[in-house]
């Protein structure tokens, strides 16, 4: 386990591959779950977790890592799984992840092994899993089902993210010309998906919405398909870049292959924020990345955009 995630910052040879690589994990009992290695800092054996008065009871503590304080948060507890059992605490991993621009770590019992897949074979929750489920997507390896948790919905539970525009923006907004064309808003997670369209709404757009990049190619596809351009239908296109089926990256190098879409204004916007490079926005032809999730700085990014355009 020691140099398992050493090469991390080496696989960027997958970006617009429509390939990741899945660090599979186990919570309780057999089942598999995975993560993006994208999002992975470090895999440690569970050190000593100092308590947190009044803190939520998925938050096991706070572990002292390399001159950060950082919360651990159990994982299978927090989407309703029992929790570790204090006494085996010990033989437990953290896995530190990066997302929406903060550093936390989760509990889980152990670390599997790394998966190189294609995002073809990353499929979306079953329909009729519910609005409640905690998945974003699912997958097979070995012919056994693995579960990708939608962790940007357990941070909002756990740790609730600032979604409202502030009034200075949004009085900003108001100054501007009506008429605009909507956007498009890409992302397999509900709760993301929920915060861009508000921030958005809140500035006077009107959001389309599609869960993920196959989805939203083929919505770009047919109202192109009259011979006209998309950007005659949309002022820009928010995508994330984890996505089943079809990921960011992808959606990016098709569009821009495609006389009809390539000069649709495409933001990445994802929380890949720590390990992420902005070389492979480069690489892939994106026109921006942000980091997820600041209200503000989206808001005053797309009018920062449609006015110029």
């Amino acid at each position: 386990m020691a140099g398992v995630l050493d090469s991390v910052n080496q696989r960027t040879q997958l970006v617009g591959q429509n390939r990741l690589e899945l660090l599979l994990f186990r919570l309780r009992g057999r089942q598999l779950y995975g993560i993006n290695v994208f999002k992975v800092k470090e895999v440690l054996q569970c050190p000593k977790l100092s308590s947190i008065p009044n803190s939520k009871t998925v938050v096991r503590g706070v572990a002292h890592i390399r001159g950060e304080t950082i919360p651990i948060i159990d994982l299978a507890m927090s989407i309703g799984l029992p929790g570790i059992p204090q006494e085996e605490l010990a033989s437990s991993f953290i896995i530190i992840t990066e997302y929406n621009r903060k550093t936390q770590g989760f509990l889980v019992v152990g670390v599997d092994r790394i998966m190189n897949m294609n995002w073809e074979e990353i499929l979306p929750p079953p329909k009729g899993a519910g609005k409640d489920v905690y998945l974003t997507a699912v997958t097979k390896i070995d012919d056994k089902l693995v579960e990708i948790i939608d962790v940007e919905k357990i941070l909002s539970e756990v740790s609730p993210l600032r979604e409202d525009v502030t009034e200075a923006i949004v009085s900003k907004s108001a100054e501007r010309a009506p008429g605009l064309r909507p956007v498009l808003v890409v992302d397999d997670s509900s709760v993301a998906r929920r915060q861009v369209e508000r921030c958005l709404t809140a500035i006077g757009m009107d959001v389309v919405l599609r869960n993920d990049g196959k989805q939203a190619l083929e919505y770009l596809k047919e109202i192109t398909q009259d011979g006209s351009k998309a950007t005659d239908h949309l002022e820009l296109v928010i995508s994330d870049v984890e996505m089943p089926e079809m990921d960011g990256y992808t959606l990016v190098t098709r569009c821009k292959a495609d006389p009809s879409l390539k000069d649709l204004y495409i933001m990445l916007h994802t929380s890949l924020s720590g390990v992420f490079n902005k070389a492979m926005v480069q690489k892939v032809g994106a026109d921006d990345f942000m980091a997820k999730f600041s209200p503000d700085e989206l808001a005053e990014r797309v009018m920062e955009i449609i006015d110029r355009e």
